[in-house]
């Protein structure tokens, strides 16, 4: 580990920014050296090599975590990142972590939970909450327990949430540099995989699994 970890706090809402910026500054073994409110800004952070661990919110605007961690563990793969969302761990995390998450916290966790998780991912370990930890479990116990959405590449859960929003399959192509064959290739997989017929029912079990609001 190194003498002081080197932490980015990726995040659209100030508030939220300056609250884990003051406990991770009372910390001796930890610094925060970057900031971000734009899942691009927190891209062009991971790139500079200016952090060793990075929290990163699940809901930025422009370009949302998911995204933005994909985007991540294409350049960066070890670099640690933490994400930090106000959704119930069943709705993403484990999604998040298929896709290289280091680990998944509320932000209404204790922040003495947040520090013992930048240590532990730090460490090149992965930090596994208790939630998180039944989840798994039930899933290893009963595979087909876990929702649909859940067994979808990193991929298929980009386009799955876009849509999921009303963003067309024209804009979703241009936003993730695909074709549009390629996009509707990943709309009908969707449909079928999640037994949907039209991107109304998306949007209805998104809503429902509490993926979007």
């Amino acid at each position: 580990m190194p003498i002081r970890i080197r932490v980015a706090i990726c995040d659209d809402h100030a508030i939220v920014r300056a609250g884990f910026r003051q406990f991770i500054a009372d910390q001796a073994d930890m610094e925060v050296t970057a900031e971000a409110d734009t899942g691009r800004a927190a891209l062009d952070i991971a790139r500079s090599g200016r952090c060793d661990v990075l929290l990163l919110d699940i809901s930025m605007p422009g370009q949302n975590g998911v995204d933005t961690l994909r985007a991540i563990k294409a350049g960066q793969p070890e670099l640690p990142v933490l994400i930090l969302s106000g959704y119930p761990e069943e709705n993403y995390a484990l999604s998040l972590m298929k896709m290289g998450a280091s680990g998944y916290l509320r932000k209404d966790v204790d922040p003495d939970e947040v520090l013992r998780a930048i240590r532990l991912v730090a460490q090149g370990r992965r930090y596994v909450s208790q939630a998180v930890g039944e989840m798994l479990a039930a899933g290893i116990d009963d595979p087909d327990a876990a929702p649909p959405h859940t067994k979808l590449s990193d991929r298929e859960q980009q386009v799955f949430l876009r849509l999921a929003k009303g963003e067309t399959v024209t804009g979703i192509a241009e936003a993730l540099n695909l074709s549009v064959k390629t996009v509707s290739t990943y709309r009908a997989r969707l449909f079928e995989k999640l037994s949907l017929q039209s991107n109304s029912e998306l949007t209805y079990y998104a809503m429902k699994q509490g993926l979007i609001e």
